[in-house]
């Protein structure tokens, strides 16, 4: 069976030219050892930080896919706290999404950076919003500019059905092994941490994050690996959380951009767009949860001219 988005995807890599180093460097902040990684600068142009998500995952979710994106302008990418490389926190179980939110500013003063753009997929766009809010308080223009992919809603309305959506997805598919392994998961354990079980889950949960099936075969499933990841995300699924009040009217100009087809629902991304203010949406048709995957060329395009547009005010 062929699979659409799997060829527009080596199409789209065989265009792209070398890709450019990572260095790794160590960078200090709020008491915690963080390893940040960043490709050369490009002048004229502010650097971009790249917020992955997961919660238990490294920067690797967002490195190389985001690679593309280097050609342009400088990429920052680093590993949360307890995540990667990066240090563990003193007191682990009580991590909670709002602390990774706050390092983002704290790395940025570290790095000696006044003005950066943002990005942030998934459960890093969650980071992403929580920071660029955070941030913008105390230096108005810390932030230029917000791009959200797939993110996260502004309230935890979607994660309940989640678990049934992705039984859902694998099942219309005919994907009867990935349906099993899923459906032999208790969600409800994803209350509690364990870096085992949500790794597990993660895993199995994996495929159902694609519009084509056939490409999410291709693909090996993320190795989620951190404690601490795991203490958050339980968090997050156990009591839910409302960031409407801290996000509305955020005075950044935001690109919300979401794979149509993604279980984590458009109306979410709609949702963001009307509670942020100055965002803008665009949906890429026949792409899930990562459209730098299945849909390259809508998703840096859209991406790249977004973050080249001058500044009205």
């Amino acid at each position: 069976m062929s699979s659409p988005a799997l060829t527009r995807y080596l199409a789209f890599r065989r265009s792209l030219p070398p890709r450019p180093p990572l260095e790794a460097l160590t960078v200090r902040a709020r008491g915690l050892d963080f390893a940040v990684y960043r490709t050369p600068a490009v002048a004229g142009t502010l650097p971009l930080l790249c917020i992955n998500g997961g919660l238990i995952f490294d920067h690797s979710l967002l490195w190389p896919a985001l690679a593309p994106l280097a050609a342009h302008r400088q990429l920052i990418l680093y590993d949360q706290r307890g995540r990667g490389r990066s240090q563990i926190p003193p007191g682990m179980g009580a991590s909670r999404i709002e602390f990774d939110a706050g390092d983002v500013p704290a790395l940025r003063d570290a790095l000696g950076i006044a003005q950066w753009d943002v990005l942030g997929h998934s459960w890093g766009g969650g980071i992403a919003m929580l920071a660029t809010a955070l941030d913008v308080e105390r230096a108005p223009d810390a932030v230029r500019r917000l791009v959200l992919a797939n993110a996260v809603g502004v309230t935890s309305r979607w994660l309940p059905p989640l678990h049934a959506a992705g039984l859902a997805r694998l099942a219309a598919a005919g994907q009867r092994e990935d349906h099993e392994r899923l459906a032999a998961l208790d969600e409800h354990a994803l209350h509690q941490p364990g870096i085992a079980h949500h790794a597990a889950y993660a895993r199995a949960y994996f495929p159902a994050w694609f519009w084509d099936q056939q490409f999410a075969r291709n693909v090996n499933p993320p190795l989620g690996s951190s404690e601490t990841g795991s203490h958050v995300v339980a968090r997050l699924r156990r009591e839910g959380y409302d960031w409407t009040d801290r996000l509305r009217d955020l005075p950044v100009p935001t690109l919300v951009v979401h794979g149509a087809a993604d279980v984590l629902p458009l109306s979410e991304a709609e949702h963001t767009v009307a509670t942020l203010g100055r965002a803008r949406l665009v949906a890429i048709p026949e792409a899930g949860h990562n459209p730098f995957w299945e849909a390259p060329d809508h998703f840096f395009a859209t991406v790249n001219a977004f973050l080249a547009e001058r500044d009205t005010g």
